[in-house]
């Protein structure tokens, strides 16, 4: 009896897996691996309601590098156009960051303060960003507060340095500074805040331009949009902020939580938005001030405009104010809702509920509506002479509209299609291997 015989009916044959069983095993394998989430998705999932994730944690850009903030220009580190940073900023400081600029580009600075979500602020609490150039002139000085609720929350201030001639002494080529500082009252618990820090610059134009701003836009009071209401749980950071756009749009968020969204605008589009939030389910009463903060923001992090209202338990919106159509020429406006609408790109919409309505109406998550409209025709660029640090920030792509349409980032779109394109690359192998597999059966049949 040959060695073969033997072992078949010894019963050996029980403990291997037939062919048919290993090609199911290894096409199980392949699919669950090609439908398996990303590491990116699962992290936004992680930082949804429900999921365990601290409601009021902000989700830092994954690429950002650690600096220190020095205590005087001496030592002040630089910090690279393009990049990101993570710092800290202790209550009593007043930290200093290094710049090296051209004559020919605007630089935009934006600062994110980041509170701990137990820390006691005070209404005037929260952070000063000014531009200075190497001889203590000063070229943008911004302030964020966290407002009458009090509630810890990310904020965020910009600083910039710009070509205009109406800044005539921050010109020229050189090393400039960023100056971060907190502001408010020593009532405010001591530790430190975090901090994510970026910087953009923006080339000059080919052909010089208007030097005013248009004198005459569509101020009225838009409509909020009605329609069909699509889910889209906002993000956690900017980094992380899911595109939308036009349209209704549904989340759900707890009392400390902020949702990050971004908008695609191009030129000649006007944007405004609406933020509801659902009665609460229960018996709870009270009245919390400035419980609902809808803030927008453009491509550089620069506060455009902002809109709040308080909650009572009962269905309660916020609406910005109308801002114009993005413009070139808005720059040189006073008003920061105008000034602040100066370049295409993505607008980020920020959605926060103070802590304040937990003890009031319960810890939710709530229903959070939000009503997008975007208005205006579609202009041509004012046509710049290079690209910005980092590339394509003050325009609008085909994928930025897609990925808005669809409620997602472009980022993750783009893995959609790699998803998908490794679905069918699974498919294709598992049928190889198949083929193989029964290839090689038949000629074991054969042999035995």
């Amino acid at each position: 009896m040959g060695r073969r015989t033997a072992w078949w009916r010894a019963g050996a044959w029980r403990g291997r897996p037939s062919a048919r069983a290993r090609v199911a095993a290894v096409a199980a394998v392949l699919c669950t691996a090609a439908a398996a989430p990303w590491p990116a998705a699962a992290a936004a999932a992680a930082e949804t309601p429900g999921t365990g994730a601290s409601a009021s944690s902000y989700a830092f850009a994954e690429d950002a590098q650690p600096v220190d903030g020095a205590k005087a220009t001496t030592g002040a580190e630089l910090l690279e156009a393009g990049r990101t940073y993570r710092s800290s900023l202790p209550r009593d400081a007043e930290l200093y960051y290094r710049l090296h600029l051209d004559a020919a580009s605007n630089a935009y600075v934006s600062v994110t303060a980041v509170p701990r979500a137990d820390a006691t602020l005070s209404i005037t609490d929260g952070i000063r960003v000014s531009v200075q150039d190497a001889d203590n002139h000063t070229c943008s000085n911004e302030r964020a507060r966290f407002g009458a609720a009090k509630s810890p929350h990310p904020i965020t201030a910009w600083g910039a340095r710009t070509t205009s001639p109406a800044a005539p002494l921050c010109q020229g080529a050189g090393t400039y500074y960023v100056v971060v500082e907190r502001t408010g009252t020593a009532d405010s618990s001591p530790g430190a805040w975090d901090l994510e820090l970026t910087t953009t610059t923006e080339p000059r134009l080919k052909q010089a331009g208007a030097t005013s701003p248009p004198e005459v836009w569509n101020s009225a009071s838009p409509t909020p949009v009605s329609g069909a209401v699509e889910h889209s749980q906002g993000g956690a950071g900017f980094s992380r902020a899911v595109s939308v756009g036009q349209g209704v749009w549904s989340a759900d968020i707890a009392p400390g939580q902020t949702l990050f969204y971004k908008v695609p605008v191009g030129w000649g589009r006007q944007p405004s938005a609406t933020a509801e939030l659902s009665g609460a389910n229960g018996d709870g009463h009270g009245y919390a001030i400035d419980a609902l903060a809808l803030t927008l923001y453009n491509p550089v992090r620069a506060e455009v405009e902002d809109a709040s209202t308080g909650y009572d338990g009962k269905q309660k919106s916020a609406s910005l104010a109308a801002v114009p159509a993005v413009d070139y020429s808005n720059r040189y406006a006073i008003p920061d809702r105008v000034n602040g609408m100066r370049f295409a790109g993505s607008y980020y919409l920020v959605v926060h509920l103070a802590a304040g309505v937990a003890p009031k109406f319960g810890d939710g998550p709530f229903r959070l509506t939000l009503r997008i409209g975007i208005d205006g025709s579609a202009q041509d660029g004012p046509g710049y002479e290079g690209q910005s640090v980092p590339g394509n920030v003050f325009e609008v792509s085909a994928q930025d509209r897609q990925a808005a349409a669809e409620g997602v980032t472009p980022d993750a779109h783009a893995r959609m299609k790699a998803v998908a394109a490794g679905g069918i690359g699974a498919g294709t192998v598992v049928l190889v291997v198949l083929g193989v597999w029964t290839v090689a059966a038949r000629r074991r049949a054969r042999a035995w």
